[in-house]
């Protein structure tokens, strides 16, 4: 019982301080998890990422889910969705109750303002943090080139982008067993 309420007490703690979604929460999530508890690794943490991406729902609560199903079965996936999402749901509803009284003031706007260019920065970090452990090679040089072009370019799903990828690595991977055999 004392690990499920330290997993919701750490992913509440986290939800509570990032703001920008998902990948802006990469950078603490990496910290909290991979850094101070250890209890993932950062390939763990990006292939959590991944899947997060593809499946229905927020990437930040999938990732969770992951680490607590990971740290304490069922009921520890759900004590760390709880965690991650209780912050969001008492401050989206308080904001929610008082925004039309304050969103004409300049100090709020210029907050937003704020938070908008810390929230592009977290997820600069973490693309940057993520670029250094995932493009090793040409060969993920190239999927990392070929996909962000597609994804610029092109109006195709992140979820097709992903598994095409997937697959692609695979493939790669397997040519690579074959010809050191």
């Amino acid at each position: 019982m004392r690990e499920l309420l330290e997993l919701i007490l750490i992913f509440a703690r986290i939800g509570a301080v990032t703001f920008g979604g998902g990948y802006a929460m990469l950078p603490i999530l990496r910290r909290e998890l991979v850094e101070k508890r250890g209890w993932t690794t950062d390939e763990e943490l990006m292939d959590y990422y991944a899947i997060g991406q593809c499946t229905p729902g927020i990437i930040a609560v999938n990732t969770a889910t992951f680490i607590g199903l990971k740290r304490k079965g069922i009921p520890g996936g759900i004590a760390a969705t709880i965690g991650i999402v209780l912050p969001s749901i008492v401050i989206i509803s308080i904001i929610a109750a008082f925004i039309n009284n304050f969103a004409e003031y300049a100090v709020v706007r210029n907050a937003f303002a704020g938070i908008r260019v810390c929230v592009c920065v977290l997820i600069v970090s973490a693309v940057v943090k993520l670029w250094k452990k995932s493009v090793t090679d040409a060969l993920t040089l190239a999927i990392f080139a070929i996909v962000f072009l597609v994804s610029v370019f092109f109006d195709v799903s992140p979820v097709l982008l992903v598994l095409i990828s997937a697959a692609v690595g695979i493939l790669l991977q397997a040519g690579k067993a074959v010809k050191a055999k």
